[in-house]
């Protein structure tokens, strides 16, 4: 008697970069890659976001600050997904898929456009976080922002 077993899903290591670039904050890139915990990294943005609407300045509140963690780490991870040799990436994310993967500038794109908007965002959210804590410290005290 034969047994037949459907092959695993392939996941694309560029779709997978897209994903963590852009909703890496949510863990949108732990579900597709089927990473278990992907749960926690989403409830814990949502949460953050949820926090950050009961205070009177939405960006300017700890809750929305510490959101800069995930939004990192996404980016982070965006460029690891981007840049690892696609024989690596089948290797731990596509065991028994039975296809190949073979990508070519669309993962060199992705890295681009992750390092420039990762850059923006990461440097933004620390400014933020510095504004917020040299107010909270007193240190901008007569300073017009």
């Amino acid at each position: 008697m034969k047994q037949f077993t459907t092959p695993a899903r392939h996941h694309s290591k560029v779709a997978a970069a897209w994903l963590a670039c852009l909703l890496g904050a949510f863990g949108a890139h732990w579900w597709y890659i089927g990473r278990r915990g992907a749960w926690v990294i989403t409830t814990f943005a949502m949460l953050m976001l949820i926090l950050a609407q009961f205070y009177p300045v939405w960006w300017d509140n700890p809750a929305f600050l510490v959101l800069i963690v995930p939004i990192t780490a996404g980016f982070v991870e965006a460029l690891v997904f981007a840049l690892k040799p696609d024989d690596k990436f089948d290797l731990k994310y596509n065991p028994g898929s039975g296809s190949v993967t073979r990508t070519g500038w669309n993962a060199v794109i992705a890295a681009i456009i992750t390092t420039m908007l990762g850059g923006i965002v990461t440097m933004f959210g620390i400014a933020l976080i510095v504004m917020h804590v040299y107010k909270a410290l007193g240190w901008l005290e007569g300073h017009v922002l």
